[in-house]
């Protein structure tokens, strides 16, 4: 159906808002690139400083603008690599931004039962923070790198192509990241022993 059938271009046959124009040749289009990267962006805004309060509208600005660039998308690197580099500068704006939200104090405590099943998603739950506290202590460029390579586990040339900068300097700030990550964890480990 079509805009002169009854329907705008921009809402889909559901009625839903999903902009259904044409992509460049041989990409799927935006609802299908939303399908598949969400989880994607979402992993990678948390590992990228965006607290988890405000992943949703972080990945809400990324998937905006991947919707205002896609046409401009040359296929020079893959649409992941693309997505990343379009996450990593957000994220940083966010940070840079004034826009982050302070923990609500309340005035009764959680509940202090656990089953014993929910040790393991604690311990979990306590790990990913200490893997959140080490990487802010990495400046943007390094973040970014060790993230992209070691959590995302992109390619070297992928993780270069995503961040514009040239191979060897991103082997330089993914060694530095993983000296400064290795003697952070060291130091988590000694603390909690």
């Amino acid at each position: 159906m079509t805009a002169s059938e009854g329907r705008s271009p921009t809402t889909s046959a559901s009625g839903k808002g999903v902009d259904e124009r044409a992509t460049p040749a041989g990409l799927p289009s935006l609802a299908e690139i939303f399908r598949q990267y969400a989880p994607f962006v979402w992993r990678a805004l948390r590992r990228l400083g965006v607290p988890e309060s405000d992943v949703e509208d972080v990945t809400q600005e990324v998937f905006v603008v991947v919707h205002r660039k896609l046409s401009d998308f040359e296929g020079r690197s893959s649409l992941r690599t693309w997505i990343y580099g379009i996450c990593a500068r957000t994220a940083s704006d966010y940070r840079r931004s004034g826009r982050v939200r302070r923990e609500i104090v309340t005035d009764a405590p959680p509940e202090g039962t656990q089953e014993g099943w929910q040790h393991d998603a604690v311990a979990l739950r306590q790990a990913r923070a200490t893997l959140d506290k080490i990487l802010d202590t990495l400046d943007d460029d390094k973040r970014a790198t060790f993230v992209l390579y070691e959590i995302e586990e992109l390619s070297m040339a992928e993780v270069a192509e995503a961040l514009s900068c040239p191979l060897q300097t991103a082997y330089s700030r993914l060694h530095a990241a993983r000296k400064i990550v290795e003697a952070a964890v060291e130091n988590a480990q000694r603390a909690g022993t």
